[in-house]
């Protein structure tokens, strides 16, 4: 922990910000608890308080009733009972502080590490400084993957690609030989392809016929499946990690099928215009990173998005263009975003992030394409390779 604690130190020092103050309420901070690797096993039910100044030792504050609750974490202990010796803590221990950082973003421009209440933000704010976000600081220490991390990635995409193969395999299998199949049988196919590969999701994957197809995050269920056969049209994302390596980080990929022969131009028109907004997202990133030059999340989106808008559909690109990928499939870093958010956060070496814009035609069918991009020191990985080119025309597989 103290490495860490250095690290962080180093990084508010490079930031100009004073020092980190950490605040949790009954695990109202899961990025807390992840960067400050406290176990969320333990019981607690009162405020906390944790400081990493700049520079000297960190201080905790706790409730007499948990006074033990930090004791995992360096730095000197401050104890408090009642609720003003709470406030009396803050303000000695914030008093010469001009810039502290906390998980609070400023119009709550990206909820995602917007963990404080007003009303803390508010009682900090009233002892004389200047709260920033932690946003970037957040990245830094949550979406930085280790060369081990990256290696659990590399490990894991062969396995993901396989089972997309498989998967449409399947379905060319149960078509000619006349057995039924349908999205929740699908579905659970690509389960046990996990069990069999040794990898584990936090939810199911995504199969989803023709309409079912226009909405992006539709989970078939046996009630709501609908069947698969030839002249179907089939979008199956996936997501998962390796089950039994500490730390491994998910891979995460869309693809999309026809049941038949012959893709028809209805669906093959759109998937172009969908893979040439990843194409050029990806391009857009590449590009920066070999030229070292910054760029935001925000702006990938837009570049990926203008392609669809040129093309008269951008109404229909109903969603982010991606987002960090980390230890969970939604990470805690920049996600690729100028339409559900605007993510200003920089796009960090060491980081992953999908890249998947769709387009969704309510009633008919959704195409989404989504691969992942790792950023490298001078260079990018895309994986999950090889990534997809045209709609794979399912009966073709037999």
């Amino acid at each position: 922990m103290d490495d860490t604690i250095a690290r962080i130190q180093a990084a508010l020092r490079e930031a100009g910000v004073d020092g980190w103050l950490f605040y949790d309420f009954r695990q109202s901070d899961p990025i807390a608890y992840r960067i400050l690797k406290l176990d969320r096993q333990r019981l607690g039910t009162r405020r906390w308080f944790y400081f990493i100044p700049a520079d000297g030792e960190p201080v905790k504050i706790v409730h007499i009733i948990e006074s033990e609750q930090l004791d995992a974490l360096p730095g000197a202990k401050l104890v408090y009972l009642p609720w003003s010796q709470l406030h009396e803590h803050l303000q000695r221990v914030l008093r010469g502080r001009r810039r502290i950082a906390m998980q609070y973003s400023p119009d709550n421009a990206i909820p995602y590490v917007s963990r404080v209440d007003a009303g803390t933000v508010e009682l900090v704010r009233r002892f004389g400084v200047e709260i920033v976000s932690s946003a970037d600081l957040v990245q830094q220490f949550e979406a930085v993957w280790s060369p081990e991390q990256l290696q659990t990635h590399l490990e894991a995409e062969p396995k993901m690609r396989r089972i997309v193969d498989e998967t449409f395999a399947e379905i060319a299998r149960c078509v000619a030989s006349g057995r039924s199949t349908d999205e929740y049988r699908l579905q659970q196919f690509i389960l046990q392809c996990f069990e069999r590969e040794g990898l584990v999701a936090d939810h199911p994957p995504i199969v989803a016929a023709d309409a079912h197809s226009a909405n992006p995050h539709y989970s078939p269920t046996p009630d709501s499946a609908w069947p698969i056969r030839e002249g179907t049209f089939v979008l199956i994302d996936l997501w998962a990690k390796l089950r039994d390596a500490p730390r491994a980080v998910y891979v995460d990929i869309t693809w999309t099928g026809f049941v038949g022969d012959v893709v028809p131009d209805r669906y093959a028109r759109i998937f172009r215009i969908v893979r040439e907004a990843r194409d050029r997202a990806i391009e857009f990133v590449r590009e920066a990173v070999r030229t070292r030059r910054p760029i935001h999340g925000w702006e990938v989106d837009d570049v990926a998005r203008e392609v669809i808008r040129r093309a008269g559909l951008g109404d229909f690109f109903i969603h982010r263009t991606g987002h960090s990928i980390g230890e969970d499939v939604h990470g805690n870093g920049a996600n690729i975003d100028n339409l559900e958010t605007r993510d200003t956060r920089r796009i960090l070496p060491h980081t992953c992030f999908s890249i998947e814009p769709g387009v969704y035609l309510e009633g008919e069918f959704g195409v989404r394409s989504e691969v992942d991009v790792y950023v490298g020191d001078d260079d990018v990985i895309v994986t999950a390779r090889p990534i997809q080119t045209e709609i794979v025309p399912i009966l073709t597989l037999l």
